[in-house]
């Protein structure tokens, strides 16, 4: 049945306003021949937008043109301010924005391991709220949240998982109380691959997998476009993924044992000294991070070096290997804090030894983010989530 006058509205205005987020600014007449729709029938979206306050004139089409017909529609990006929160387990990283993504503050705070939960949740709120006020926003409409962790399909929420600070699911509430803003959360990794996906290294796949390198080791799965969780939040908890060369199995409590126990950030600290490479402390990035862009930098590559990247795509191979013949994706990115210090080098080993382990085809590729996907991922999903609440009629 044809859609009722008030639902092709609707509709037409959704799409005006999806086109306008992507391509910015447009004119009337650019807007009917994306849409494809009547010039009337743009006059009055256009009209019934402006009323609204989703979309304003922000200036002309060209020094040319002038007139009602050259003007350029764009939506009011101060329409709402929202915020991205990145939750790590040394510390919290904010970006607060406006409705369009255009950054107005951002600010990290680090919390130790002494912080009580109390503590490190004040300091994470505070942060919060000081880099809102520092943007000029009065209230935040929308904060996404990447954190590690299970995410409960059911409702939403931060599992209780072992190993991860208590303050990580005090904070979410938190937030939710002192902010009276809708706060959205997700696990990092798949946020990771949501960035990577829009923006990053997976923009021309819509079937990949994330493989996440850093303290921990986690996948996020992208099959036709769609982010899979899993029945409990899980998909890609590889890090409890039995694999050969460890000392024991993984448990439901504990990953050591698992593939964890091979590529986690504590094992390849310990590789690191078995080959002799070494790197200056960085406060900006995690001690392994640092050995693995100390190897992968080295022109040319020491014996040393070489050796010890090799081992590590063996290692890192392993659990890619098993996930690739389950979900066939085609395309791995390696992300997280180690997968962008190993950059294209050691994303080239890992494809070398799946090309001769695997019959399946897949190309490996390095995060071109880096450790900005998660932020970026959280502020992603706060500005969709703000847009669909307020573009809806």
């Amino acid at each position: 049945m044809p859609a009722s006058p008030s639902t092709a509205r609707a509709i037409n205005d959704r799409l005006a306003l999806r086109l306008l987020q992507q391509e910015g600014p447009l004119t009337a007449g650019q807007l009917k021949q994306l849409t494809g729709l009547s010039r009337p029938t743009v006059a009055d979206l256009v009209e019934r937008l402006t009323a609204a306050g989703l979309i304003a004139v922000v200036g002309e089409a060209g020094e040319q043109r002038r007139g009602p017909n050259a003007r350029l529609y764009g939506i009011v990006a101060d329409l709402a301010q929202l915020a991205a929160v990145d939750v790590r387990t040394e510390g919290v990283s904010v970006v607060v924005t406006d409705l369009l993504g255009s950054v107005l503050a951002e600010a990290s705070v680090p919390i130790g391991d002494e912080a009580g939960t109390g503590s490190a949740v004040e300091q994470a709120v505070t942060l919060v709220e000081r880099t809102a006020k520092e943007a000029g926003a009065d209230k935040l409409h929308t904060v996404g949240i990447g954190a590690p962790g299970l995410i409960d399909p059911a409702t939403g929420e931060l599992r209780d998982s072992s190993g991860l600070p208590e303050w990580h699911r005090r904070l979410v509430a938190a937030l939710d109380d002192r902010l009276a803003a809708r706060v959205l959360i997700e696990n990092e990794t798949n946020l990771a691959a949501l960035a990577e996906q829009r923006a990053g290294s997976a923009r021309d796949r819509d079937t990949f997998v994330l493989l996440w390198l850093g303290h921990g080791i986690g996948a996020a799965v992208v099959l036709d476009g769609i982010l899979r969780r899993g029945a409990s939040g899980g998909t890609g908890e590889i890090g409890f993924l039995p694999v050969p060369g460890t000392a024991g199995l993984p448990s439901a409590t504990d990953c050591g044992g698992g593939f964890h126990s091979l590529a986690g950030a504590a094992a390849i600290v310990e590789l690191a000294e078995r080959y002799g490479v070494v790197a200056p402390p960085s406060p900006h990035e995690p001690q392994a991070a640092a050995l693995v862009r100390a190897a992968a930098g080295e022109v040319p590559t020491t014996a040393a070096a070489g050796q010890f990247l090799d081992v590590l795509a063996d290692r890192v191979a392993i659990g890619a290997a098993s996930v690739i013949a389950v979900l066939d994706p085609g395309c791995v990115v390696l992300a997280g804090e180690i997968g962008q210090a190993g950059g294209e080098t050691l994303a080239g080993r890992v494809q070398e030894r799946l090309t001769r382990m695997s019959p399946l085809p897949t190309e490996v590729r390095a995060s071109s983010l880096g450790g900005g996907a998660v932020l970026r991922g959280a502020l992603l999903m706060a500005r969709e989530g703000a847009q669909d609440e307020l573009f809806t009629p």
